[in-house]
């Protein structure tokens, strides 16, 4: 008899311009993303939240988490045009990254094409919104809100 081949979940292999890794505890992160939902991670045991999501906390050393929309707008904390960018994003300049505090979390991204650079400010009220590329890759940036 033949042994069954296990299957590998690799579906983070869609997030981003480029995917550097296909399998992670989270890869329930990229159903949402197809949904159209940016989510974070939030320990039932001690509230904290995370984003990028963490399926364990390093707070409490438990897997006991849950998922919660990042949702709402957060303000612009800092950002930086980039005119040189690392390996696979070549093509993509120039783009803008930029952190926004949702109060409890915060959450590092890009801004999305659309935000004339004119109308970037920090402080800012902001959105992070799930968004498909052009070759079908998944991920989120940030609009105004």
């Amino acid at each position: 008899m033949g042994k069954k081949k296990k299957e590998v979940d690799d579906r983070f292999k869609k997030f981003g311009t480029v995917s550097f890794t296909s399998i992670t505890k989270v890869n329930d992160f990229i159903d949402y993303l197809e949904k159209g939902k940016v989510m974070a991670s939030k320990c039932k045991d001690c509230g904290l939240v995370f984003f990028p999501p963490r399926a364990d906390c390093y707070q409490c050393l438990t897997s006991n988490m849950e998922w919660i929309e990042v949702s709402g707008t957060g303000k612009l904390v800092s950002y930086s045009k980039l005119e040189f960018a690392p390996v696979g994003f070549g093509d993509d300049l120039p783009y803008a990254i930029a952190l926004l505090d949702y109060g409890d979390y915060k959450v590092f991204g890009r801004i999305a094409d659309g935000v004339p650079e004119e109308e970037i400010a920090v402080g800012m009220d902001m959105k992070t919104v799930a968004n498909e590329l052009p070759n079908g890759q998944l991920n989120y940036v940030f609009q105004k809100a």
